[in-house]
């Protein structure tokens, strides 16, 4: 009953991840975002894409990754991407986060979510790479849909999304042709500029 208990008490804690907004936007839509929803799209997405990995990959993991790789943003809230100000790799304040959200949960299940996380972060075994290949893909197909969203409202150049869109490429090859794809599409459709050069 303990267990239990514990489990409820997280499961209470991470409805806080409805309320943490990201930048990006839904498809067609001025509303933002939020963590949950992500996460949710991100899991659907695995499934879907699953085939497209290039690597064997163990899809419950990759499920795990992106369900949980955002949970820490309950405490140490959304960097954006294309932050200037703050790095993206705030791994260490999330870490934080990660051992007091997942240690509500029973030791077992607590250790393994960490590392779970903590594996996502990493970005080097096969399903980490997979699962940030949806985490880069799921707002470039937004942007696109919402003719440059966060691209355009921050004056983000299609230099800057390429090299952060580039890592769609470690988990799978035909994902990342379609991505690069998409974005001269976008610079073609005057959604994206290029650097002026001097």
């Amino acid at each position: 009953m303990d267990n239990l208990l514990k489990q409820i008490s997280f499961i209470k804690e991470i409805d806080k991840l409805k309320f943490i907004q990201r930048k990006t936007k839904l498809f067609h839509s001025d509303r933002h975002e939020n963590d949950a929803e992500h996460s949710w799209h991100l899991a659907m997405m695995a499934l879907v894409l699953a085939e497209h990995s290039d690597k064997p990959i163990d899809i419950l993991k990759v499920l795990k990754m992106v369900l949980i790789h955002d949970i820490v943003e309950i405490d140490a809230g959304d960097t954006f991407i294309y932050d200037t100000t703050k790095s993206h790799s705030n791994t260490e304040e999330e870490l934080l986060a990660a051992k007091r959200i997942f240690g509500i949960l029973p030791a077992e299940q607590a250790e393994e979510f960490i590392t779970i996380w903590e594996e996502f972060e990493e970005g080097t075994s096969d399903e980490a790479k997979f699962a940030k290949s949806m985490d880069r893909l799921e707002p470039l197909l937004q942007n696109t849909s919402n003719n440059g969203g966060t691209w355009a409202e921050f004056g983000v150049s299609y230099e800057k999304v390429y090299e952060k869109k580039k890592a769609i490429k470690n988990g799978s090859t035909s994902i990342w042709n379609y991505a690069k794809n998409l974005l001269n599409e976008s610079v073609d459709r005057g959604i994206l500029a290029k650097q002026t050069e001097e």
